[in-house]
């Protein structure tokens, strides 16, 4: 474990963060400072067909066992970015050594991790946990699968008798902004079946995500000096305003978990000439989602045909859908997981992720991508945190999960 909590502190000290801004691909050119270190320990570990694209997709492949080269070959996935939610400039990782349980303050701001407001933090009493010191995020998500496959590939270096098949591994930017596949390229990568490193708690296996679309609504109004405005100004900023408060309460993401789905402004921006509202729209089933698409669009035209003279323009673009649909072409992906799992003497967790993976894209790009836990929680949070111990299951589930794939796979 030392190995492994050395790589992750290594690696998250690197600024990564990507930005839903840029025009560029990927999105920021300081991701490249991680994917070339990480092209520099793959040659170092004996890895070939090494290949970091342009656009910051980096790939390599660990040949099978001599023997096993007829097993399905799997693939392995991490995203290197961090989210724009919170700084990722100058992490200061606090290794917190034999966690005592109880709440943790985060030094440099004095913030408190309350146990009574993050319940899982009684589970990892006596682990060794990683914070931030208050100031930026941690970069576990995801980071910390990018360290656990890593190690699964420096634990087949040092132990070359264990079996195995060919091993894909691809590394991504962007994911952060929905983009992390935009240009990874599945037959080059050549596996059969693939997994994410990007889950949370021990054992969860994420089989499910959200039907994903996003949104911009832009409202054009008419600027008139406001002394004489009556009857003429038309304000875009008040009609926006005016629009984003009719959408569902209830149907937020503070008002909803589980299967439920919500929408989600994110950005405003504008004037009275023009207002602009970026947001996201999730449900877990598709005829969901399509009923909020629906109803955001005549949403749009009942608010323009009460204002007069206003024209509101809305762009929706789907992002990715749910994972389960692709995932029932092929169960024994996500059933040798859970035996894997199992056979690291840990509980399986099978749920949908409130959130989108790469593997989600994956799976209907031909590439059946579950998601696999990496034992970091808050993510996207200046108050992330992640055992080192749950990470080491997840390197050992990886292992587990490549043995039953020689066993059953072929």
């Amino acid at each position: 474990m030392q190995t492994l909590l050395e790589r992750f502190l290594r690696y998250v000290k690197i600024d990564t963060q990507s930005n839903d801004e840029s025009t560029t691909a990927p999105s920021t050119m300081k991701q490249f400072d991680l994917l070339r270190l990480l092209e520099k320990e793959l040659n170092e570990l004996g890895l070939s067909n090494i290949s970091l694209s342009e656009h910051g997709v980096l790939m390599a492949t660990l040949p099978a066992s001599v023997g096993h080269e007829k097993v399905p070959a799997i693939g392995y996935l991490a995203h290197v970015d961090t989210a724009p939610d919170a700084s990722g400039t100058n992490v200061k990782p606090i290794v917190h050594e034999n966690y005592n349980g109880k709440d943790i303050k985060l030094v440099a701001t004095g913030e408190v991790l309350k146990v009574k407001d993050y319940p899982l933090l009684k589970k990892v009493k006596g682990h060794t946990v990683i914070t931030t010191d208050g100031t930026t995020l941690l970069g576990a998500d995801d980071k910390a699968g990018v360290a656990i496959i890593m190690s699964m590939l420096e634990y087949y270096k040092n132990n070359p008798e264990v079996k195995h098949g060919t091993i894909k591994i691809g590394f991504t930017p962007d994911e952060e902004i929905g983009a992390g596949v935009n240009n990874f390229d599945v037959k080059k990568f050549g596996a059969d079946f693939a997994y994410t490193l990007d889950g949370s708690e021990l054992g969860e296996i994420e089989d499910a995500t959200f039907c994903a679309s996003s949104a911009t609504v832009t409202v054009t109004g008419l600027i008139i000096h406001p002394g004489y405005a009556k009857d003429k100004m038309i304000n875009a900023v008040r009609i926006l305003s005016h629009l984003i408060a009719k959408l569902p309460l209830k149907e937020s993401p503070e008002r909803t978990d589980k299967l439920q789905g919500f929408f989600h402004p994110m950005d405003i921006s504008g004037d009275v000439t023009s207002a602009k509202c970026k947001m996201i729209i999730r449900d877990f089933e598709l005829s969901g989602l399509k009923k909020r698409e629906k109803f955001l669009k005549a949403l749009c035209k009942k608010i323009e045909k009460d204002f007069k003279g206003v024209k509101i323009k809305l762009e929706i673009k789907e992002q990715y859908k749910n994972m389960k649909y692709a995932l029932k072409k092929d169960p024994r992906v996500v059933n040798y997981a859970i035996e894997a799992i199992k056979s690291v003497g840990v509980k399986p967790i099978l749920k949908a992720i409130r959130g989108g993976t790469d593997g989600a894209r994956l799976s209907f790009m031909g590439l059946l991508t579950p998601n696999i836990f990496d034992g970091g929680q808050n993510f996207h949070s200046v108050r992330e945190w992640v055992s080192l111990e749950w990470m080491q299951k997840a390197v050992e589930t990886t292992v587990a999960l490549n043995e039953i794939w020689v066993k059953k796979g072929r």
